[in-house]
C-alpha cells in the first residue's frame, strides 16, 4: 500500500476521528503484543503478565496480603486474578497510548519519524521495564542460568513491544488513509472498511490468544497448588503424588537439565559452577525428612514426608571457602524465588541438596532437579529448582523476607488429630468396638518422645502410642482408642513432647507470621 503522509491524512481528520483511530490502532497492536507474550509464555520464556505479581507482591505485608487473598477465594483465586488484571491493563494502556498517538500525529506538523515512535513505544517501555522488573528478570521457566535468563526475558519483551509499535502505526496510518478519487476524506466508507479489517485482524489475534491462554492453564499449577494430606490416608511416608505443595508461581518451572546448573558465588574464595552429573558424583546422603508450610493451620495438611537423598550443602560450601564476614546463605529459584538461611544451618550435615524423593528423581513440581532441604525450618526455606547459592552477610532477605513474613522460621512443635473427624458423630448404641484415635505430631529437628491426647478439652490427658517414629528429622505418627462414657459432645485435644522435653503449647511472644502456634482440637457428638 502506498504510504501517504499522514499530515495529508490527517489535514481534514477532527480531534474525535484521530482518538477513535488511535484507540483502534491501539487496542489492536495490545492484543497482538499480549498474544505474543502469551506465546512466549507457552514457549517457556518469562513476560510481564506473570512475573509482575512476583515484583509487586513483596511489597505487599503479610496481614493485607492474606487478606486479599481471602477475599478473592484463596491463593489460586489470586494468582488467576493478577494475571488476568494485567492483561486487562496492558489492553487498556495500549488502547490509551493509541489515542495519545493518534492526538500526537494529527497535531505534529509533518510526518513523524519512526525513529521517534521507537523511541516512545519500544525504547521507554524496555527502560521503564528493567528498572521496575529488574530483579525478577532472571525468571526462567526451562532452567536457565539467571544472567542467561535475564538476556532472553528482556529480548522477548523488546520484541513484544516493537511489535506493538509496528501494529500500531501501520494499523492507525492503514484505518486513516481513505481515498475518493484525488481527495481524502475523514470518513468515507473506505475508511469504514478498513477499520472492520484492522478490527477483523484484533478478533483474530484474540482468537489465537485465547487458544494459547487455555493451554497454559492446563499447564498452571491450579491443579495442585495447594494439596494437602491430611485424615485416613496418612502413611508414615507420604507418596510424591500427595505430598503437600505449595508454590508463588502462575506455571512452574520444567527445567532441562542440560540447559541447568548449579552456581556458587557471593563472599566464597572459589566461585564455582557445577552440571547435574558432577553433583550426583559426590558421596550421597539419604534421610527421612518432614517439610511444613509456614501458613499451615493447627487442622490443615500443609506437611508431609518423604525420604530424599542428595548431598549435604556443606560439601560444596567447603569446596568454595566461605569467607570471613559470611553469616547467611542465599538460596535461588530457576523461578525467581529466593530464601535465605543462616550459614550455621547450611553447615550442618542434615542440610541437603537433594535430587531424589522416595526413591525416584524430584517431580516437577517439588523442585527437579535440585531442590534444598532444611530440617526444622519452615518448607519456604527449602529452595526447589534451586540454580545459585549465594554467601551472604547478615542483611540478606528472600522472597517472603522481604514480603514480611517471620522472623521465626523454625518450625514449632505440632500434633493433629486425623481421625475421626471433626464434627464426627458415634451412637452409644451402636459402638461394638473403641473409637480409633489417631494423628500425627511434628517437632521440627528435634523429634518427638510424647503425645498425650485428652478426650475432656484438656483437663486429663492420656499417653498415646507412637506407632511410627521417623526420627529427629521426621514426624511420628500415634494412635489411641477412646470409650465415651456418656452421651453429649466431646472435645478432643492433642499435645507432643518433642525430642529435648518441651511440651507443645501456644507462645505468646511468637509473632503471627511466624507460623501457627497451639494445639488442635475436634468436636465429636455422641448420642445414645
Amino acid at each position: 500500500m502506498a504510504q501517504a503522509p499522514l499530515q495529508l491524512i490527517l489535514a481534514v481528520m477532527s480531534k474525535t476521528k484521530a482518538i477513535s483511530a488511535g484507540l483502534l490502532a491501539g487496542f489492536v497492536a495490545a492484543v497482538v503484543m499480549t498474544t505474543a507474550m502469551l506465546l512466549l509464555a507457552a514457549l517457556s520464556v518469562a513476560t510481564p503478565l506473570v512475573i509482575i505479581g512476583d515484583r509487586l507482591s513483596v511489597f505487599i505485608p503479610p496481614g493485607p496480603f492474606l487478606s486479599l487473598m481471602g477475599k478473592v477465594g484463596g491463593y489460586n483465586h489470586l494468582k488467576q486474578l493478577g494475571v488476568g488484571s494485567a492483561i486487562a491493563g496492558q489492553l487498556l494502556v495500549g488502547a490509551i497510548g493509541g489515542a495519545i498517538f493518534g492526538l500526537f500525529v494529527r497535531r505534529t506538523p509533518g510526518r513523524v519519524p519512526a525513529i521517534w515512535t521507537m523511541l516512545t513505544f519500544v525504547v521507554l517501555p524496555v527502560v521503564v521495564f528493567v528498572i521496575s522488573l529488574g530483579p525478577v528478570l532472571g525468571t526462567s521457566y526451562i532452567g536457565l542460568p539467571i544472567q542467561v535468563a535475564r538476556l532472553v526475558t528482556l529480548i522477548g519483551f523488546a520484541l513484544c513491544v516493537l511489535l506493538f509499535e509496528r501494529t500500531l502505526v501501520t494499523g492507525f496510518r492503514f484505518v486513516t488513509t481513505g481515498k475518493i478519487g484525488k481527495q481524502h476524506f475523514e470518513f468515507t466508507p473506505a475508511m469504514g472498511r478498513r477499520a472492520f479489517v484492522l478490527g477483523t485482524i484484533g478478533l483474530a489475534a484474540a482468537g489465537g490468544g485465547v487458544a494459547l491462554a487455555r493451554k497454559l492453564y492446563r499447564a498452571a499449577t491450579f491443579s495442585y497448588d495447594g494439596t494437602q494430606y491430611k485424615g485416613d490416608i496418612v502413611q508414615p511416608i507420604t507418596p510424591n503424588d500427595l505430598f503437600y505443595c505449595v508454590t508463588k508461581n502462575v506455571i512452574d518451572p520444567k527445567v532441562n537439565v542440560d540447559l541447568w546448573h548449579l552456581e556458587i558465588g557471593g563472599l566464597v574464595q572459589n566461585p564455582a559452577t557445577w552440571r547435574f552429573q558432577d553433583l550426583v558424583g559426590f558421596k550421597p546422603t539419604t534421610q527421612e525428612t518432614t517439610l511444613m508450610c509456614i501458613s499451615n493451620g493447627l487442622d490443615a495438611g500443609l506437611i508431609s514426608n518423604a525420604v530424599w537423598k542428595g548431598l549435604p550443602l556443606r560439601d560444596l560450601l567447603d569446596q568454595a571457602g566461605v569467607l570471613s564476614g559470611a553469616a547467611r546463605v542465599r538460596l535461588h529459584g530457576v523461578d525467581n524465588y529466593t530464601d535465605t538461611i543462616p550459614l550455621e544451618k547450611a553447615m550442618k550435615p542434615s542440610t541437603l541438596l537433594a535430587y531424589e524423593m522416595n526413591g525416584a528423581p524430584l517431580p516437577d513440581r517439588h523442585g527437579y532437579p535440585l531442590r534444598v532441604i532444611v530440617p526444622g525450618y519452615f518448607g519456604e526455606k527449602h529452595v526447589k529448582w534451586i540454580t545459585r547459592i549465594e554467601v551472604t552477610d547478615a542483611n540478606a532477605k528472600g522472597f517472603y523476607e522481604a514480603q514480611g513474613w517471620g522472623p521465626d522460621f523454625i518450625t514449632p512443635t505440632r500434633s493433629r488429630i486425623d481421625v475421626p473427624e471433626y464434627d464426627s458423630r458415634f451412637s452409644l448404641g451402636k459402638l461394638a468396638t473403641p473409637i480409633e484415635v489417631k494423628g500425627i505430631a511434628y517437632g521440627g529437628d528435634r523429634g518427638i518422645s510424647r503425645v498425650e491426647v485428652s478426650f475432656d478439652g484438656g483437663k486429663s490427658w492420656r499417653d498415646a502410642e507412637i506407632y511410627y517414629s521417623g526420627g529427629d528429622l521426621a514426624w511420628s505418627l500415634w494412635k489411641t482408642q477412646w470409650t465415651p462414657d456418656a452421651a453429649g459432645d466431646c472435645i478432643h485435644v492433642v499435645r507432643a513432647t518433642d525430642g529435648e522435653g518441651d511440651v507443645q503449647q501456644w507462645y505468646e511472644d511468637r509473632g503471627p507470621f511466624s507460623g501457627v502456634v497451639g494445639l488442635h482440637q475436634i468436636v465429636v457428638h455422641v448420642t445414645a
